[in-house]
């Protein structure tokens, strides 16, 4: 083998390593421990995949949350860390994963997971619930809206039977639809609470685009314009 051909094996065998998912025969890092609360276990449409959340407690409300997807005796972490445990929804064919993830009082981030090389792995750059806020505040009707506590991006049910509740015939393993809620701390002295509440639009998992389907013309509008008051 030529000097030539033996430093491009190896590059193309660093590049191949650095493309693949995070993998461990060990699973979580010492002191996480699995947690035995049924709600935070989920399992793949297809049985494949086995959700499991790892918590680590290091005191003065130094909590850390963990998630590996086990397949076989090969784990995965789902990464990021953080400070809550989360809910999870697959997509029927098993392929694509959303991560319902809390952040704080009344604060949720979505993050999307695909089957890259036989194991899941982030799907996207940025947290899906940033690209559908940065959609959200592109809109010339929405753009405009400051929102400044209780920021919410919540996946609506549905994700496993392609939103067949709401009537609709879309291909299966193909669209997330997306709400967005929060609110503001500005408003009239006579409401309470006033801001977003479930603003909705669709992520499409093919061309990675965002769009709102004429079917929530109407709820979006009421969504603008949500407030309670006193």
């Amino acid at each position: 083998m030529t000097a030539f051909r033996h430093h491009a094996w190896w590059l193309a065998l660093a590049l191949t390593l650095a493309a693949a998912p995070a993998l461990a025969a060990s699973g979580p890092p010492p002191g996480f421990v699995l947690s035995d609360d049924a709600e935070f276990a989920f399992t793949s449409p297809d049985k494949t995949v086995r959700l499991e959340q790892y918590m680590k407690d290091s005191g003065d409300f130094d909590i850390k949350w963990q998630v590996w997807a086990r397949r076989g005796d090969q784990m995965t972490e789902l990464k990021p860390e953080q400070g809550y445990p989360a809910g999870f929804r697959f997509t029927r064919d098993s392929q694509w994963l959303v991560r319902m993830q809390k952040t704080g009082s009344g604060s949720q981030d979505l993050f999307l997971y695909h089957v890259e090389n036989g194991a899941f792995a982030s799907a996207t750059k940025q947290s899906l619930s940033d690209l559908a806020w940065a959609y959200f505040h592109s809109r010339p009707d929405t753009r405009k809206m400051k929102l400044d506590y209780h920021i919410s991006a919540n996946l609506m049910k549905g994700t496993e039977t392609g939103y067949r509740w709401l009537g609709v015939d879309w291909p299966d393993n193909r669209y997330l639809l997306i709400s967005l809620s929060g609110e503001m701390d500005k408003h009239p002295k006579n409401v309470a609470v006033k801001g977003l509440a479930d603003w909705r639009c669709r992520y499409d998992l093919k061309t990675g685009q965002f769009d709102v389907p004429k079917m929530f013309a109407k709820s979006n509008a009421e969504a603008l314009n949500w407030e309670i008051k006193r």
